[in-house]
């Protein structure tokens, strides 16, 4: 093994020993996102059409008086894209943890990324 590999091994070592959770986790969704040929979420802006791959945090049903939604949290590990599918209660798969690539054009409300009624594609459970 060659010195440069050798440091490189080393600082990888050191910097999984001293990382949180939440960064190890970070770094395996940008991993996997890129993976997939996801674009990061931290780099999309409103109007864009994007592809995004990550996992759903949380999913949270809103009943409205008029047009009730499903709202589901998406994290990439650069940044979090609600995912809003509207007049529906419930969409089998859309569960928190679970693993989806989502794609639409990127809006933003109250300062947070949103697609609406995004086209995804569930991945296999691990």
């Amino acid at each position: 093994m060659a010195t440069d590999e050798r440091r490189v091994s080393v600082r990888r070592l050191f910097q999984r020993l001293t990382a949180s959770e939440a960064e190890i986790e970070a770094q395996e969704l940008r991993r996997e996102s890129a993976r997939a040929g996801g674009t990061p979420a931290g780099v999309c802006r409103r109007g864009q059409v994007v592809s995004i791959s990550g996992r759903l945090r949380t999913v949270v049903y809103t009943p409205r008086t008029n047009l009730p939604t499903l709202e589901a949290d998406l994290y990439d590990g650069t940044d979090v894209v609600t995912l809003v599918w509207l007049g529906r209660r419930h969409i089998s798969g859309i569960e928190p943890g679970r693993q989806l690539v989502a794609r639409g054009r990127l809006a933003v409300r109250d300062d947070r990324k949103v697609i609406y009624n995004p086209y995804y594609e569930l991945e296999p459970p691990h």
